[in-house]
């Protein structure tokens, strides 16, 4: 979706990193004493309310960030640019953003790296199009594709808010992957999936995916992780699935009282991560034999290719 020639653009620029004086046009982040935050966009001749009085944009645009600024109240407020983890869970939303907490697990066991080609979907808000973009660099490719246009379009905003412009590595599809991503003919290192049934695009991403890229899924449900799952092992063109979740917990440190804090990041998604197998190949099948009734008379789901028989059952095809 990018226009002109990257490189006219300072590089740091397609890393959502802005240095110097604050400037018209982009956002801050003010915390006051009780550790409450405000984020908004610095406009020229704009004024900034709350319950400890006002003060003008004016007073902000120019100055290096890190200072503090009284309101007319008397309220102090600390005021830096917003850190992308910061601005993620405070852009206007079309669809639940992924937290930073799973990002950082996408990005890093997905093992996203400069220069790679990335296909995303379903977009959301994107939070998680940013850290993407972020990872892969003006030499990488993120193609994002989205079912619904509302959702598009707020990605598209928050996407060149963040960035200050059209990211030159990213490509904004509204349409379903199933049927978008073979009629593009795309390859791609990495592929992740935020949506509600993932599974159903699993014969489409192995098509998709170079030998030895990686899938990544993020659900909700448990429901939702036990169908992935066992798709992708029914699929058998995939390595052994692993499936995990990140919980974050904050700590209280002032002298003597050292304690977990009171509030934490708890359950916000599992991820599933795993490896394409070369063409025609097959991972070895596990030896290991499944827990009593994992695959019994009320298991409906995907099965493994090379499931043993289970007692009192007849075999079933994968």
């Amino acid at each position: 979706m990018a226009t002109g020639d990257p490189l006219d653009v300072p590089a740091d620029a397609w890393a959502g990193v802005h240095r110097g004086p604050l400037r018209e046009g982009e956002w801050v982040r003010l915390t006051d004493q009780k550790g409450r935050r405000h984020n908004f966009e610095l406009v020229a001749g704009k004024r900034f309310f709350s319950n400890k009085g006002h003060f003008d944009h004016d007073e902000l645009i120019g100055r290096e960030e890190g200072f503090t600024v009284t309101s007319s109240a008397g309220g102090e407020y600390l005021v830096f640019r917003p850190l992308l983890s910061e601005f993620v869970v405070s852009m206007p939303r079309g669809a639940a953003v992924v937290y930073p907490k799973d990002a950082a697990q996408i990005t890093a066991l997905a093992d996203v790296f400069p220069g790679a080609r990335v296909v995303e979907a379903g977009v959301g808000s994107g939070a998680l199009t940013c850290w993407l973009l972020r990872a892969v660099g003006a030499a990488g490719r993120v193609s994002s594709y989205e079912r619904r246009e509302e959702f598009a379009d707020v990605a598209r905003r928050n996407v060149t808010q963040f960035f200050g412009g059209d990211h030159p590595a990213w490509q904004l599809t509204v349409g379903d992957l199933v049927e978008a991503l073979p009629a593009n003919g795309e390859r791609a290192d990495r592929v992740v999936l935020d949506m509600l049934a993932p599974w159903e695009c699993i014969p489409a991403v192995a098509d998709a995916l170079v030998a030895g890229g990686i899938v990544c899924v993020y659900v909700a449900t448990t429901t939702q992780l036990s169908r992935v799952v066992e798709t992708l092992r029914a699929h058998g063109g995939f390595t052994e699935p692993r499936a995990w979740e990140s919980l974050v917990r904050d700590w209280h440190v002032e002298g003597l009282a050292v304690r977990p804090g009171h509030t934490m990041t708890g359950h916000t998604a599992f991820l599933v991560t795993a490896r394409r197998m070369a063409p025609g190949q097959q991972a070895p099948v596990k030896k290991r034999r499944p827990a009593p009734g994992a695959y019994g008379p009320d298991y409906t789901g995907p099965r493994p290719p090379g499931l043993p028989p289970i007692a009192g059952e007849e075999p079933r095809e994968g």
